[in-house]
């Protein structure tokens, strides 16, 4: 029993068997004719004389078909670049279908269409996936903060009692140890803080970003110009996150791989879209999506948002992200 499903995906071949067979059998009749209307004559057994004439009407026949049938299939090379080259993170790509091109038309519709699928249920589970990592992100933030950072805290607390009462000769290695445990609960602080942006969900964009260019420079040494606009974003919790995120993942890497001495960071917005914009005088130069930067591309299609890295000719590198206007307001 033959499915609607398996007529549909006969029909791209059918096509294709139909468009070949009028080609080659549009150029075989014309060829007929030409011969039996012309006054070229071929003999039994073939005089020498005739072999060019034979050679000529082959050659022109050959290379007529051939021309035919190359145009004919030129969409489909067309349709094998774009399969070699797409990727569901650049999402967008597609080949025109509405331009006419005869029994190819249906074949292209159906690849654009699976790619629509794809990009869809790719960005389904993005979706899904980063969700859970901030639930994930936000529960270990969580224990950091209230199990280990207490438990240091009152370690802390005993170790100044201890200090207090300890003779004169061991107070400097106790004092050391109370400084090695204060350093260790700030880092579990900064470690909780990074994983939780408290500050974003209390004072919003702004702050967040503020507070994110400190602590790198505090702890790169690397100065950040920030320009920011003023006055409220009115956007929506999932694109500060991104938005968020988003710098955060160019600050790091901007710290493992950039060996810069500035960067800026702006955010702008106009009425047609917010956008943030890293950049940094460094070495530049991305010659692969690692997992930080198809991270990033992930984010980015969460809010349908724009993606772009590039290294200028004199060096460094610029992240923007582009939040369409749809979104930007949300």
């Amino acid at each position: 029993m033959v499915t609607a499903l398996d007529a549909r995906s006969t029909q791209p071949a059918r096509a294709l068997f139909r468009r070949m067979f009028v080609i080659n059998g549009l150029v075989f009749t014309i060829g007929t004719l030409v011969l039996a209307l012309s006054p070229a004559t071929v003999s039994a057994p073939i005089n020498l004389t005739e072999i060019p004439v034979l050679l000529i009407g082959l050659t022109i026949i050959v290379a007529t078909n051939a021309l035919l049938v190359r145009r004919s299939l030129a969409p489909l090379e067309e349709l094998t670049g774009l399969m070699q080259r797409v990727d569901l993170l650049r999402t967008g790509v597609r080949i025109d279908d509405k331009t006419p091109r005869g029994d190819l038309t249906h074949l292209i519709q159906t690849f654009n269409a699976m790619l629509d699928r794809l990009e869809a249920e790719r960005t389904a589970s993005s979706a899904h996936a980063l969700a859970a990592q901030e639930g994930e992100r936000q529960r270990i933030a969580r224990e950091l903060h209230d199990e280990i950072g207490q438990s240091l805290t009152v370690v802390l607390l005993g170790l100044k009692h201890a200090v207090d009462r300890a003779p004169a000769e061991l107070r400097p290695e106790l004092h050391a140890v109370q400084e090695t445990v204060r350093s260790s609960l700030d880092e579990v602080r900064q470690v909780a803080h990074r994983l939780r942006p408290g500050v974003l969900a209390d004072l919003g964009l702004h702050s967040a970003l503020s507070s994110l260019s400190s602590e790198f420079s505090r702890i790169s040494g690397i100065p950040v110009t920030r320009r920011v606009d003023p006055g409220p974003l009115e956007v929506g919790n999932d694109v500060e996150l991104v938005v968020y995120r988003i710098a955060q993942e160019s600050f790091t890497n901007v710290t493992r791989h950039a060996h810069a001495s500035a960067v800026e960071l702006r955010l702008t917005k106009d009425p047609t879209a917010l956008t943030l914009r890293v950049v940094d005088d460094g070495i530049g130069g991305v010659r692969h999506d690692g997992a930080g930067i198809r991270g990033m591309r992930e984010r980015a299609l969460l809010v349908d948002a724009e993606l772009t890295i590039t290294s200028p000719a004199d060096g460094g590198t610029e992240v923007r992200l582009d939040v369409p206007n749809g979104k930007a307001r949300a």
